[in-house]
């Protein structure tokens, strides 16, 4: 661990260490393009947190449906659904939401913004989460077109959801102003962090219920669902006081 933290402190620009995510918030809504994309780190925040009391709802804008190649797209979205069902419930969470947009090739736009400001509306969290909404991630990968649409889409989306004048002819609940942060996961510039020592099994379960997906991966690192999240954790964890942790972007509104 020693190792790993001067390494850090050589090649990353951030502060060595990260802050302690609030903890003074009550709901919360994640946001994502796809079926997994919460299961790959954050799930075992949330279990954590659906654990201490919170209500945390998924909202997700495709059904994964170009996801796995060797089904075809009806057969994937309805076995991905499922699976990600199943997958949230592991970490306390019962409110799934569907978009359909077509996975693959989600477009930015007022409609996006629209369906999700209207969650948001609904759902009234104080802690938006998402994942990376960057162009790439830490290790120089660039991110998809889908995750970049959907993060940059409900950034704007939680203004929109905060003035009256924006979709008012809706039949919707009323403005919320109520988002104090986004939590944005998988971010090359994290800053804070959540101890899921006791929760990184549940995370580790909740990504294997993907399993059509994961078998679909082969031999691919990301199909290791234990040996991924694990090592997420731990290099986290070396910023964060050697604990087992997962890494947020902290954007406060």
């Amino acid at each position: 661990m020693v190792g790993a933290r001067r390494l850090l402190a050589f090649v990353s620009p951030l502060p060595l260490d990260f802050d302690e995510m609030p903890a003074d918030w009550s709901r919360g809504l994640a946001v994502v393009a796809h079926p997994d994309d919460m299961e790959y780190g954050s799930a075992a925040a949330v279990a954590r947190w659906t654990g201490e009391g919170k209500h945390i709802a998924y909202l997700l804008a495709s059904r994964g449906e170009a996801g796995i190649d060797s089904l075809d797209p009806l057969t994937c979205a309805e076995v991905r659904v499922g699976e990600q069902i199943a997958s949230a419930a592991i970490v306390g969470v019962h409110d799934v939401e569907f978009l359909d947009h077509p996975d693959g090739v989600i477009e930015y736009g007022v409609p996006l913004r629209r369906e999700i400001a209207l969650a948001i509306r609904r759902q009234q969290p104080e802690m938006v989460l998402m994942i990376n909404h960057h162009d790439t991630f830490g290790w120089g990968n660039l991110n998809m077109a889908d995750h970049r649409n959907v993060g940059w889409a409900t950034l704007d989306a939680i203004r929109d959801a905060a003035n009256r004048w924006v979709f008012d002819g809706d039949q919707d609940p009323s403005a919320w102003n109520g988002v104090r942060w986004a939590a944005v996961g998988g971010s090359p510039n994290a800053t804070h962090a959540v101890d899921v020592t006791d929760t990184l099994d549940l995370g580790v379960q909740s990504l294997q219920a993907h399993a059509a997906y994961l078998e679909a991966l082969g031999d691919h690192p990301m199909g290791d669902a234990e040996g991924f999240l694990r090592g997420m954790a731990e290099v986290t964890g070396s910023r964060f006081g050697d604990r087992l942790s997962t890494a947020f972007e902290l954007i406060a509104f």
